[in-house]
């Protein structure tokens, strides 16, 4: 009887962790519904202020534009803890990598549209972040290690997600800058122009964001390149993640030369923005989704 008793108080110990695993689970489920809705609404705040300029908000809009991006950027965050940090280790598979990143550009987005430097991004970063929140529960894959044990290769994947979110941002800013500079061209009012830096301004914010983004980006391939064994494990392979990696480094690096040396600015700058900007997204997206074979690697 003993014998059975001690057998039993082990599985009956398992399933109590399991049961609030499992109600730990479906309550961080239930929580990708506010977090989206209040992406969504503090979204449709951020566009209605762009397409009617100079319409002052009530008291209670004014509330909901405060509060709104910090708690879906906090909801956000929290969802991506509860995903990505695992007993076994990070999980960084493509849906939680991409998850993060989006949750890292509506925080940017946000503390731009406060200090009024990024100005509209918001509008088109909250709903991306609103679909990012969820593609973790969509898209339940794994690709765990331990980062107790390889604390620098976390803290490379950190900085590398952070790059990634920079240069995002700026891509987005240039698209917000060129509308802008349309609606003058046409005439029509700037939105917020009372408000609102003037576009050259904004136009060299926007570049000390893609310096700040390829700064880190440098770091991160010269750490990957360097000691890819040291933080991986593993000696570096030429794939389509790097390769993607290295094109985009020098778009970057061909855009900060081009602006300096001939002072690029607009359609110009924007295209090269957005030419970075996809072989960035390429090189992660396009290293899980496309063979290896498309380089020949």
């Amino acid at each position: 009887m003993m014998r059975r008793s001690a057998i039993a108080a082990p599985s009956k110990g398992r399933c109590v962790v399991y049961t609030r695993r499992a109600a730990m689970k479906a309550s961080m489920i239930l929580l990708y519904v506010p977090v989206a809705i209040a992406y969504l609404a503090a979204a449709w705040i951020e566009w209605r202020r762009l397409a009617l300029p100079g319409t002052r908000d009530s008291a209670s809009v004014a509330v909901l534009t405060f509060w709104l991006p910090p708690c879906a950027i906090g909801g956000h965050a929290l969802l991506l803890a509860n995903t990505v940090v695992t007993p076994e280790g990070l999980d960084l598979s493509i849906a939680n990598a991409m998850s993060a990143v989006e949750c890292l550009i509506a925080l940017i987005a946000w503390l731009g549209t406060l200090s009024r430097a990024l100005p509209g991004v918001a509008a088109i970063a909250y709903p991306v972040a609103a679909a990012g929140a969820a593609l973790p529960a969509l898209i339940p894959s794994a690709h765990r290690f331990s980062f107790t044990a390889e604390p620098w290769a976390a803290l490379h994947i950190a900085v590398a997600l952070v790059a990634y979110a920079l240069l995002i941002v700026a891509a987005l800013e240039g698209l917000v800058l060129t509308g802008l500079e349309r609606r003058l061209h046409r005439g029509l009012p700037e939105p917020g122009e009372a408000t609102l830096p003037q576009l050259l301004t904004l136009e060299r914010f926007l570049f000390r964001v893609v310096t700040a983004g390829y700064v880190l980006l440098t770091l991160t391939l010269i750490s990957g390149v360097l000691f890819s064994e040291q933080l991986f494990g593993k000696a570096l392979t030429y794939s389509n993640k790097i390769i993607f990696s290295v094109l985009s480094w020098v778009v970057f690096g061909a855009l900060l030369y081009g602006r300096k040396r001939y002072g690029w600015r607009g359609r110009t700058a924007l295209n090269w923005i957005m030419a970075g900007s996809v072989l960035l997204l390429l090189a992660y997206v396009g290293s899980k989704l496309l063979p290896e074979s498309v380089f020949g690697a």
